[in-house]
């Protein structure tokens, strides 16, 4: 078998070449991959190959972790061979690792209790640059639902100088595949017995990645591949469409949503008082934080397959799939129907490509029909509000898993009258420029995501550490904090701090020097650029900052320099400062609003203007004298 693969390879392969590579593409990168080989072998619906060879020149130290290679398995997926071989600037072999020198570790992750994951690891770093190195693997899976993903140039400062990617599927088997940003599509072959799709790309220079650009997956080739038809430990499916895969998860969560009758019981006692749906919603899903926890469970075909909600029930633990599989069953058991929904989680992850029916998703929750809308519920998480996606889930596609099958929905999404912080500051200020600060401050939506994983995950003293990271102000200490938090759709926090501030105000003479924007300065703009080539993307969160900052002076002193008021609207964001002066009272207020969303190229000149604006307001003093006898 292995005879054979080296003939498949042979006849797309490139002898490897340890020279030194040509400058042309190699300006700026830290490592090229001078060749590449990819050939994924279909033998059935049920199990498939893959092997690979690459030969990349590490260039300097920032290349370096392109000289280690991690080949993960599990129990559906194992390593045939790995071999490695690394040589100096001049081509003179420099060392091939044994079967001993490679790494073969447990990818167990630190919340997962079952979970039979390991990776391979071949290290060939070096310290004297240049230096090139050769991998080559072969693996072999029976876990038909992942086909490859070929992402050639797939991280800033790499160059490519040859990579090919080739699928082989037995007659009567179709490939899926969806092409983004190549230069050549797809070249087709066939024999009696098989289809060939072969891609390749040449001399790839590095990427600029440009501030306020796309991300990279979205400017480097690509070539997604999917099943049609599929099997993952006997149980077969279909990926047509997403309605044809979410019949197949159908199949895996069959009979698994059985409660024992004590706990039916138990559930329909916990909402005998309910007035409303929702109100027994809530009271299920309280029920569930109160009484379950996460852990990753991932075997075999329970990487998609939940644990029955009587597992759950008795252990009180379960991963995503389990605990949404658990709470779907305890709803249906007080008359609430609701259904589960595959995700892609993750804080800025990009959506799925929903024109490309695939396993595209890492995540599990559960969406509950209501009559103006839909609840959705993080059955991980025993502190989310019910009802709040927030940044994990929030504004994205889901799949919803219904009765028929799988359909594509959008999760709630959260703007600027959602994420907000509204900030409230007296301070009170001596002749030395010293003071104190009282501070109140609501974060929601988005905005207090980050409080409430530190109310909730961090001791005491790990609370005031990070706070102090957080305080954007030159010289303080807390000497009080409070936090105050209000589950709901959309959550707050409110933080009540107090500080004591050294030598806030500078004092040089008779002048009384003030920056009236105490705790919320923008400080990064980017640099100008005559042409801009990609879309202007403002990622992250939409949001709006209010801050009110009250000053009280020390008396004798007199206003001699008051900035003017700013006013900036664009389709970047708006931005009002004010500042009032009356005796030894100033009042500050500002207001800033920005949205997400993608601009074209050509108003990126736009977007570096008023973010510079914003920094030189926001750093704006207002000058006093001092009052002489």
């Amino acid at each position: 078998m292995r005879y054979l693969y080296f003939l498949l390879a042979f006849c797309f392969w490139v002898p490897p070449a340890h020279a030194l590579p040509a400058e042309d593409i190699t300006k700026d990168a830290n490592a090229v991959i001078r060749s590449e080989e990819t050939v994924f072998t279909v033998q059935s619906v049920s199990s498939g190959t893959t092997y690979f060879k690459t030969t990349i020149t590490i260039l300097n130290e920032n290349g370096n972790d392109r000289a280690k290679l991690y080949v993960p398995y599990d129990k559906l997926k194992k390593v045939d061979y790995l071999n490695a071989t690394s040589f100096d600037r001049a081509g003179k072999k420099i060392k091939s690792l044994r079967k001993g020198d490679i790494g073969d570790v447990s990818a167990i992750s630190g919340i997962s209790l079952f979970e039979d994951n390991r990776v391979k690891i071949a290290d060939l770093r070096h310290t004297v640059f240049p230096y090139t190195v050769e991998f080559e693997y072969q693996t072999t899976t029976t876990n038909m639902l992942l086909y490859p993903v070929w992402t050639p140039l797939d991280e800033e400062k790499l160059a490519v100088e040859k990579s090919r990617f080739r699928v082989v599927m037995p007659q009567g088997m179709e490939l899926r595949y969806l092409e983004k940003n190549l230069p050549v599509p797809v070249k087709k072959e066939q024999t009696a017995t098989q289809q060939f799709y072969t891609w390749q790309v040449e001399n790839l220079a590095p990427v600029e990645m440009e501030a306020f650009g796309p991300a990279l997956s979205e400017l480097v080739p690509l070539v997604r591949t999917a099943p049609v038809t599929f099997e993952v430990e006997g149980y077969q499916g279909n990926m047509q469409t997403w309605k044809d895969y979410g019949q197949w998860i159908n199949k895996l969560n069959s009979g698994r949503d059985m409660l024992p009758e004590a706990t039916n019981q138990k559930l329909q006692t916990l909402v005998a008082n309910s007035k409303t749906p929702e109100e027994k919603i809530h009271k299920v899903y309280d029920y569930l934080q109160a009484n379950t926890r996460y852990v990753s469970i991932q075997l075999g075909i329970g990487g998609w397959q939940p644990f029955e909600a009587s597992f759950v029930d008795s252990k009180g633990y379960g991963d995503c799939k389990a605990l949404t599989n658990y709470t779907q069953a305890m709803l249906q058991a007080v008359g609430i129907t609701s259904y589960q929904a595959l995700i892609r989680a993750g804080d800025e992850m990009p959506d799925i490509l929903t024109e490309f029916p695939s396993q595209q998703f890492n995540h599990v929750v559960l969406c509950v029909p209501q009559e103006r809308d839909s609840l959705w519920l993080e059955c991980t998480s025993q502190n989310k509000a019910a009802g709040y996606a927030g940044s994990f889930t929030g504004n994205r596609h889901a799949l919803l898993i219904t009765p028929e099958g799988g359909k594509l929905v959008k999760t709630p999404a959260y703007g600027t009258s959602e994420n907000k912080q509204i900030r409230s500051i007296r301070v009170t200020l001596d002749e030395k420029g010293n003071g104190t600060a009282q501070v109140k401050t609501l974060f929601s939506g988005e905005q207090s995501e980050e409080r409430s994983e530190a109310v909730h995950n961090a001791k005491p003293d790990e609370q005031k550490k990070w706070l102090y990271s957080q305080v954007k102000v030159p010289a303080f200490d807390i000497t009080s904090y409070k936090w105050e938090e209000k589950k709901a759709a959309v959550p707050s926090v409110t933080e009540n701090l107090e500080l004591a501030l050294r030598q806030y105000a500078i004092v040089s003479g008779k002048r009384l020097f003030l920056k009236p924007n105490l705790m919320n300065k923008w400080t990064y703009t980017p640099a100008s650029k005559e042409k801009r080539l990609t879309e202007v993307v403002m990622r992250g969160i939409a949001f709006q900052d209010v801050d009110t900052v009250a000053f009280a002076l020390p008396p004798g002193f007199t206003l001699e320099y008051q900035p003017q008021d700013v006013h900036l609207n664009t389709a970047f964001g708006e931005y009002h400062a004010t500042t009032k002066v009356s005796g030894q009272q100033v009042l500050y207020i500002r207001r800033l609003q920005m949205p997400k969303g993608r601009f074209k190229p050509e108003t990126y000149p736009q977007l570096t203007e008023f973010l510079n604006k914003l920094v030189s307001s926001d750093n704006q003093q207002i000058v006093f004298v001092k009052n002489v006898p």
